[in-house]
Formats: C-alpha cells, sequence, structure tokens
C-alpha cells in the first residue's frame, strides 16, 4: 500500500458519506484532502533534507579515505521532492544542449509545454505548466518552476537529452540564482536552500521559521520579500543564518548595477519612486521620474547601463527604458507593458512577453531614436496559454 492509497480511500469514504446525508458538513471533505496531500508532501520534503544533511555528514567525514581514490565519488547527492509519478510524467529524451545564447536577440520560450527554440525547433516537455524557465550552466539542458497549486510550486530539472525530474515539490515559493547553481524556496513557513549539481540538490541548509519568501539571489545572499509588514531583507543561507533587518520602504527590486548597487522601487510618502540601492538596502540615490509601476516588472541589463520597467509617461502605459548612468535623454515609452518576466540577451536587446501574451524585443539604440518595439505574436499561444521567456546564459 502506497502512502497515498489511505488518502484516497478517505476521500471516497466521505464523498459517499456527504451524497447520504442531506444537510451540510462544518469542512469541505476535498480541501481536507488536499490538505492531507500537502501535508504528506512537506514532509517527505523534510524528510529528504534530513537525509540530505546525514548524507553530508558522512561523505564530508570521508573524504580522507576516498580522497586517493579518483574512482570513487565524494559529494552526495540528494534529490527533493516526491519521486513518485515523475516517470508518468516524463517525455523521455527531450532535447539536444542549449546552445549559446541566441544571436541577434533570439528568444526561447515555453509554450503551452513545448520548448520552442529561437531557431524554430519544438521539444514536447512533458510537464505541467509552467511559469518560469531558465537555462542550466554548461549546456546542461533546463530548470522549470511550476505553477502554484493547491501542493505547491514544483521544481523541474531538464537535462540536455534527458528526461524532466522533479527537483522539489510543494514549495510554497522558489528563486533560482542567474547561473542556476543554486536554488531558495519557502515551505511551511520556513526557508531552504542547496545548490543544484548535474541536476541534482546538493549541501541543504535549513533557516528559520520567516514571514518571507525568496525573491531573487544576489551573489551569495538571498533577498527576501517580507510578509505582511512589506519590505524587503538579505538572508545568507549558511548554517543558522538568520534574515537580516528589514528595509520597511523597499517594494520592488529590479536587479543589481556591476558595482552592487541594487535598482528598486521605494516608498516615498504617498508615492514611490525609483531609487539605487546600497549594501544595507537604504537607497544611495533617487530619482523623482519615472515612477515605476506597482507590478514589480523589470530587469536590468547586464552592464547595469539600462533598466526596463512598467511606467506611465505623458498619460500612456508602457515599458520604459531608463538610462541609471543619467546620460540618455528623458525616459520614454519603448514599448507596449511588459505582461511577464524581462530578460537581456546581451546589453543591446531585452524580450519580454506583453500582457495580451505576444513576444516584444526591444532594442535600446531604437528606442533612443524614437522606435517603439512592436509585439510579434506566438505560435501555438491562445487564451489562457501565455508564453514564457527562457532567462539565463550560458557561457560554454
Amino acid at each position: 500500500m502506497t502512502h497515498d492509497e489511505p488518502l484516497e480511500q478517505a476521500l471516497r469514504e466521505t464523498l459517499v458519506q456527504r451524497v447520504a446525508v442531506p444537510h451540510r458538513l462544518p469542512a469541505d471533505p476535498a480541501g481536507v484532502a488536499l490538505g492531507r496531500a500537502r501535508r504528506v508532501r512537506r514532509r517527505r520534503t523534510v524528510a529528504g533534507l534530513a537525509l540530505a544533511g546525514v548524507a553530508t555528514a558522512l561523505v564530508t567525514g570521508g573524504m580522507t579515505q576516498l580522497g586517493g581514490q579518483p574512482d570513487r565519488p565524494t559529494t552526495p547527492t540528494v534529490v527533493l521532492g516526491d519521486p513518485r509519478g515523475v516517470a508518468s510524467l516524463s517525455a523521455g529524451p527531450v532535447a539536444p544542449a542549449p546552445p549559446q545564447q541566441p544571436a541577434d536577440g533570439g528568444v526561447d520560450l515555453v509554450v503551452a509545454g513545448t520548448l520552442v527554440t529561437a531557431a524554430g525547433q519544438r521539444y514536447e516537455l512533458g510537464v505541467g505548466p509552467v511559469e518560469r524557465a531558465q537555462r542550466l550552466p554548461d549546456h546542461g539542458g533546463w530548470l522549470l518552476t511550476g505553477a502554484v497549486t493547491a501542493a505547491g510550486r514544483t521544481l523541474w530539472v531538464v537535462p540536455a537529452g534527458g528526461e524532466p525530474r522533479a527537483l522539489l515539490a510543494g514549495a510554497d515559493e522558489i528563486a533560482l540564482s542567474p547561473d542556476g547553481r543554486q536554488v531558495a524556496w519557502r515551505d511551511d513557513g520556513r526557508l531552504f536552500a542547496a545548490v543544484i549539481v548535474a541536476g541534482q540538490l546538493i549541501a541543504p541548509v535549513t533557516g528559520p521559521p520567516a514571514d518571507a519568501v525568496p525573491v531573487r539571489f544576489v551573489g551569495d545572499r538571498v533577498l527576501l520579500r517580507a510578509g505582511a509588514a512589506g519590505g524587503h531583507r538579505w538572508w545568507r543561507p549558511t548554517p543558522g543564518g538568520s534574515p537580516g533587518p528589514v528595509a520597511p520602504d523597499v517594494l520592488d527590486v529590479y536587479g543589481i548595477m556591476p558595482d552592487g548597487r541594487l535598482a528598486a522601487r521605494v516608498r516615498a510618502g504617498a508615492r514611490s519612486d525609483l531609487a539605487l540601492l546600497g549594501p544595507d538596502l537604504t537607497p544611495a540615490t533617487t530619482r523623482g521620474a519615472p515612477t515605476p509601476a506597482a507590478d514589480g516588472r523589470g530587469a536590468v541589463s547586464p552592464d547595469g547601463r539600462w533598466l526596463l520597467v512598467n511606467s506611465r509617461v505623458a498619460g500612456v502605459d508602457g515599458a520604459v527604458l531608463v538610462d541609471l548612468t543619467g546620460t540618455a535623454p528623458p525616459s520614454r515609452t519603448a514599448g507596449p507593458v511588459i505582461g511577464g518576466v524581462v530578460t537581456w540577451t546581451d546589453t543591446r536587446t531585452a524580450g519580454y512577453v506583453d500582457r495580451d501574451g505576444a513576444l516584444v524585443r526591444l532594442r535600446p539604440a531604437e528606442a533612443l531614436a524614437g522606435q517603439r518595439a512592436a509585439s510579434t505574436p506566438v505560435a501555438g499561444a491562445a487564451d489562457g496559454v501565455r508564453p514564457v521567456l527562457v532567462t539565463g546564459t550560458d557561457p560554454g
């Protein structure tokens, strides 16, 4: 008997009783069953973390004996989540190794469970709805973050030429480092982090209970969005490490500049402004215009010069190109409203999906010349099916 069979039997018996009894029950049986299922997933994740800690300790203790034997593995690998059912969701070998970052502003997309490369190749992924997609380093494949469900979020790894596997299941929120080598997540009121090596999770760290969710990695720290009180704070995922103090006026963070400052939206009285933050999340420079939209969508270019963010200029909503160095002309609406993640394929080209589900490629040089970026419909996208941009670079 599997762990899920008692839940299924309990659900059947409850539904039969509900049909036989005409009065309303004080609780929703389906909701109770879903709650039980989610608690089972959480227990499995915690158990996986405990096993990971034991495996790490055992391997660390045995480094001396194994150091002189090149054929013996010395790195523990742990896959978290529920591996049962993964085989039924696998689609067999999916795709070859990802190429280097597409040239000429080309982007890869995930459309209705299908990976569509910049070259027009299509590969069925065999997984559920995807909310975010990112390349793994060294042509290693892709990481896919599933959409939120009643059981939480799932993190999938799609190795180059291999089958999709679930690395995490039942998480409340998941954040990946820009290079795809680290992951942080929140589950049942606690923070967790781990390193991704060869498509598996190793060296997991369990953080303290915290009213915050991971937003992004900045170096070896994780930026957290605070809970009901609002604001942001830092967490360094080390054993015993606790989140730092909350910066209550930091509303959204769009990216990091080469000098370490963060481009962010901050509270300024009754309004919000664009600001550059120092290492302690305090504003180092504040700009009165443009006023970023409250949706948090935007991204900084790799060289730190440009910020593409939603705003309103001259009564027109759209994607606004901001020169963070202050050397370009005033900000201007450069394209349609950003509807999802923004990815910079290089310092000269940004891509995003607008709120109608069409693909937009925006080049700062053209925007400065007064050319507004246009949307291009995506084949396979329809009502309720939004394309997802694949982010991340592959330096190989």
